[in-house]
């Protein structure tokens, strides 16, 4: 499969070494380049610097044969704009993007955006752990 991820922070690095590691063809982008330390040397794929909002960087990234655009930048604003061009435009088959605030999360979801909500997950998972609810055993 060939992946394009937004953001090399901690998730975005994860994922992208994850994904290398399952012998994904991964390239990430991110505006800044001393992001890149992150994925480590045995990472096979591309690190390019760019603004993902940016068609001509992502044409550059391989978004038009992508079959997968994630995007995990800091803001919201950026990510959703990133994903609406991938799927709108560029037509990418899947497109999943991190928004942190819940309410924009699923009003993005139900216009047709496969969107993830840390935020979200957080607060059940600590309701969760709170009422004894799904312990380990």
């Amino acid at each position: 499969m060939r992946v394009v991820i937004m953001g090399c922070g901690r998730v975005g690095s994860r994922l992208a070494m994850l994904l290398d590691q399952e012998g994904h063809q991964v390239t990430v982008i991110d505006i800044n380049s001393d992001s890149f330390r992150r994925l480590g040397r045995d990472f096979k794929g591309q690190a390019m610097v760019g603004n993902g909002i940016d068609q001509d960087v992502l044409r550059k990234a391989g978004i038009e044969e992508a079959d997968a655009f994630v995007v995990v930048t800091q803001g919201d604003n950026r990510n959703v704009m990133a994903a609406q061009i991938a799927k709108h435009i560029f037509h990418v088959p899947k497109v999943v993007v991190r928004i942190y605030d819940p309410i924009r999360e699923e009003m993005y979801h139900q216009l047709g955006l496969d969107t993830y909500s840390p935020t979200k997950v957080a607060a059940e998972s600590l309701r969760q752990q709170l009422l004894g609810e799904g312990e380990k055993k």
